[in-house]
């Protein structure tokens, strides 16, 4: 019997997707826990409805996202940091501190979204790369002055 998975199955398949099971299975496992629908005309013209309603989202999503990475992409993020001997910075700057200075300037990013290869831990200019969707990655200018 083919079905269409209304949620993720270990082992079966991920959500809307259509499998083939059997019939006990189907009927005494997933459509008794909601887990799954029948596959007929009906429930695959919903599904491919839900599908493109995901998918225009998505672009409505990248696009917004593109506008950001221009805008931020002509920036800097600047931070006025203590240095100690031979101009060394005390401590780090984290994903944490680049995120509120970004939400000082107006851009809700969360810090998970920054990605830092080395510490940032000494005067000058540093790339972060900044994810916001795995179709839209940039690098961001952080700058350490005295």
């Amino acid at each position: 019997m083919k079905v269409i998975l209304l949620k993720d199955v270990k082992g079966k398949g991920k959500k809307d997707d259509i499998i083939n099971v059997s019939d006990g299975y189907a009927t005494n496992y997933l459509f008794k826990n909601g887990l799954a629908v029948p596959e007929t005309k009906k429930s695959k013209e919903v599904l491919d409805r839900s599908l493109l309603e995901k998918h225009l989202e998505e672009e409505t999503l990248v696009s917004d996202y593109e506008k950001i990475r221009k805008e931020l992409e002509k920036k800097q993020v600047v931070f006025q940091v203590k240095t100690g001997k031979e101009d060394k910075v005390f401590g780090v700057i984290s994903t944490k501190q680049i995120s509120d200075e970004l939400k000082k300037m107006g851009y809700s990013i969360d810090k998970k979204c920054l990605k830092v290869d080395h510490p940032i831990d000494s005067l000058g200019t540093h790339e972060v790369m900044v994810e916001l969707h795995k179709r839209v990655v940039f690098p961001l200018k952080v700058v350490l002055k005295k």
